[in-house]
């Protein structure tokens, strides 16, 4: 926790401005209450002001007079938003226009993309895939990204710090998503360590020592990402060992890597070993695990599980502010 006791800190300073969308759940006005009260961010809440002050009255919240409250087809930005969306999506009439940017996930999106809002944190009653679609429509990709991802940041009980991706979205990637995974991973591990990421692609073979088409595909991957990336160390294919041990490292290694046995962004082959992973780094070495974080866009969007709890929420909103 005292990573996220010092990101916390990190964004205090930064006036860093957040819309929820989902601006009617309960849990969501609990951590907006918390994020104002701590004076972390500025929240805006989207969604109807009086169901939205009488849910905050019934569950004890005495601060959402401090937080901005907007109804996206009352809202002073509606009609501008709904140009920007044509523009966007030049096959869109503006009457449907107006129908889509009703809803509170793409006004929201919009708002990030405007530069009125730094990121935008949704999920805990949306899914995952709606959360995607919107920001993909209204923020786009980042430059050289077609996939959008997610990581995990785990801290281990005696302190280290990895990321690993993708264990939430992408359920089989190719040898381009996969680099793209790696390298989106490794520009948020610099952004939120502050130091050089040396990403590890996994796989049950090292450098060659099995044959088949899933190590091809990593073999491809680390390719890939080494030629759209020349700035990180990126090496692999490398089972798990391989990648985080050094004395693993030196016995199944003939050459240098700058990677191996040091490696601090572990990527996994696809959504089966990626999910596994993390959850058994969780359950068996005990470590914190907080995620997953959405990646992949020009601007911060974050999903948050359907069952996440106030104090995921407010996490998720850190991580998210310090990658914008």
């Amino acid at each position: 926790m005292d990573k996220i006791n010092e990101f916390i800190e990190k964004v205090k300073k930064l006036n860093k401005k957040v819309v929820f969308p989902e601006g009617e759940d309960e849990r969501i006005l609990k951590a907006v209450s918390e994020l104002v009260k701590e004076k972390i961010v500025s929240p805006v809440l989207l969604g109807d002001k009086e169901k939205i002050y009488n849910l905050a009255r019934n569950i004890g919240i005495n601060n959402i007079s401090e937080v901005e409250i907007i109804e996206p087809s009352k809202s002073e930005y509606f009609l501008e938003f709904v140009e920007r969306y044509c523009q966007k999506r030049k096959n869109v009439s503006h009457g449907v226009a107006e129908k889509i940017v009703k809803r509170e996930l793409v006004f929201g999106g919009l708002m990030v993309d405007a530069g009125i809002c730094d990121s935008m944190v949704a999920g805990a009653v949306n899914t995952t895939a709606n959360v995607i679609q919107s920001a993909v429509l209204t923020i786009g990709y980042a430059e050289g990204i077609r996939t959008a991802s997610s990581f995990f940041i785990m801290v281990l009980p005696d302190g280290r710090i990895y990321f690993f991706a993708d264990c939430a979205v992408n359920i089989c990637p190719d040898e381009n998503q996969l680099a793209e995974i790696g390298i989106a991973t490794g520009m948020n591990y610099k952004k939120l360590i502050g130091e050089n990421p040396r990403i590890a692609f996994l796989s049950f073979s090292t450098k060659g020592s099995a044959s088949h088409p899933m190590v091809e595909k990593v073999q491809k991957a680390v390719k890939i990402a080494k030629e759209k990336n020349t700035g990180f160390d990126i090496d692999g294919e490398f089972q798990v060992d391989t990648a985080i041990s050094e004395e693993v490292a030196k016995r199944k290694l003939k050459e240098f890597s700058p990677v191996a046995g040091k490696a601090n962004v572990l990527i996994f082959p696809d959504l089966n070993a990626g999910n596994i992973g993390y959850k058994i780094t969780q359950y068996l070495a005990k470590a914190e695990a907080y995620g997953p974080i959405l990646q992949g866009f020009a601007k911060p969007v974050s999903d948050l599980s359907r069952g996440a709890k106030i104090k995921d929420i407010i996490i998720t909103t850190v991580i998210t502010c310090l990658m914008s």
